[in-house]
């Protein structure tokens, strides 16, 4: 059964698209802990990020950076938090959170964006990439 992100992946849901290329895709988390909230996922679905091949996890982190840079332009913030948990979604993922506190990293307190304010700011995103 394809996960959540592999139907993002497909066009299936739509999604605040930030980045793609041949191998992974970048969006806007829709349930954020902070504005800006990021996603970066590998195309091939696949459970946890250590059973990913080197290569793949290595280039994974590389366009996670790119994001991470992008997003860290676009957003006020401290720094850029980065988490792998992956319970919710058996689909590797790696979290890009902006940070003002570490309860931002939390998982527990969320913000609300409207559709509009969420494709500003994944347009506002890309422009900085």
């Amino acid at each position: 059964m394809s996960s959540i992100f592999t139907k993002i992946i497909n066009g299936e849901i739509p999604s605040y698209k930030l980045a793609e290329d041949e191998n992974f895709i970048a969006i806007l988390d829709v349930n954020p802990n902070a504005k800006g909230h990021s996603l970066c996922i590998p195309k091939q679905e696949i459970n946890k990020i250590f059973d990913m091949d080197e290569t793949l996890y290595l280039e994974l982190m590389k366009f996670s950076r790119k994001v991470a840079k992008a997003v860290e332009k676009t957003v006020e913030c401290k720094r850029i938090g980065v988490a792998v948990v992956g319970l919710e979604v058996p689909h590797v993922h790696v979290h890009l959170i902006p940070l003002h506190d570490m309860d931002d990293m939390r998982f527990q307190r969320k913000v609300t964006l409207t559709k509009e304010e969420f494709e500003k700011l994944a347009e506002a995103i890309r422009k900085n990439l």
